[in-house]
């Protein structure tokens, strides 16, 4: 794989003022192309593709970066290690609390209330996460028995 150096999160980072290494450019166009529930390790793996030699060290400095700068954000769900989805925009989960499933929906409906909010308390909202926490179709039987 090539690396690629012009794209928008890498013009994100330049005018941070901060520099764009190979490695550091490796895990953006990873971020770039695909950064949905990445964990850490997977995001190593893919960036190694593109650049051989990519440092696990550097990949978490440089995540640790992006989440500073906005371009990505750490969640968890359930117990398990935070995974990286891009910040912007908004990201929707129903998490079951027995099993641990999770399902990721399109459909918000928070649009009025991101505008509501976003008036009455003169802020700039540029992304959120909405999960709701219960029990699947799988689990649910077994605890209502």
């Amino acid at each position: 794989m090539n690396i690629k150096s012009d794209f928008p999160l890498s013009r994100r980072v330049r005018e941070a003022g901060f520099k764009l290494t190979p490695p550091r450019l490796a895990v953006l166009q990873v971020v770039e192309e695909d950064c949905n529930h990445l964990s850490t390790s997977e995001i190593f793996r893919r960036a190694q593709l593109i650049q051989p030699g990519v440092g696990l060290a550097t990949v978490y400095r440089a995540l640790e970066l992006f989440t500073e700068l906005g371009i990505v954000r750490p969640i968890t769900v359930g117990d398990g290690p935070p995974t990286y989805i891009r910040a912007e925009g908004g990201h929707h989960h129903l998490v079951c609390s027995a099993c641990g499933t999770v399902i990721e929906f399109d459909e918000c409906g928070s649009a009025n209330l991101a505008a509501e909010l976003a008036a009455r308390y003169n802020f700039q909202i540029q992304s959120h996460l909405l999960e709701f926490y219960g029990l699947c179709a799988n689990c649910r039987p077994q605890r209502e028995t």
